[in-house]
């Protein structure tokens, strides 16, 4: 479904938190939303790998990666494991790398940055915890809206048949 978050923050104001906006859109998907999965790790991808090879109807993976460019986090092979596997979309406090080939995928990828280098595959993380950046807090089970303006989070599921009967 598309959408505005724009047109969400004009409807629901008073129950989104907004991200700060530090943001990019690099995946082929322009608007996506979902329920959020959370993972925190730190240049290394392990967990996130393990959490994108389950299924993820009508789920979002929101990745704290400590806000480090040094090291992409995701690459295109994760992202076609994501998709594979029914995610909506995976946003990362990190990098990226395989802009180009994003672009071509039929998911919501946004980030903070690109980076060539790959991530490190072993390493610890945790998922499931409460995590914060870009202003907000998020816990597993809250609600993610993302287009290229910006990001919002709910704690319930938004009705978004208020907005299309406007």
């Amino acid at each position: 479904m598309d959408y505005s978050t724009s047109d969400l923050c004009d409807h629901f104001a008073d129950v989104v938190d907004v991200l700060e906006p530090m943001f990019i859109n690099f995946g082929g998907r322009p608007s996506f939303s979902g329920r959020v999965k959370t993972v925190k790790c730190f240049e290394n991808n392990e967990l996130i790998r393990e959490i994108l090879s389950t299924d993820g109807t009508d789920s979002v993976l929101l990745v704290d990666g400590g806000g480090s460019t040094r090291r992409a986090l995701i690459d295109i092979e994760l992202a076609e494991i994501a998709l594979e596997n029914n995610w909506q979309g995976i946003i990362v406090y990190g990098a990226i790398r395989h802009v180009d080939e994003l672009e071509e995928l039929d998911l919501g990828v946004q980030a903070i940055a690109s980076i060539p280098v790959a991530a490190d595959s072993e390493g610890a993380g945790e998922d499931g915890i409460g995590v914060n950046f870009a202003g907000v807090s998020f816990f597993d089970d809250d609600f993610i809206y993302a287009d290229s303006t910006g990001i919002l989070l709910s704690a319930e599921e938004l009705e978004l048949e208020v907005i299309e009967e406007d």
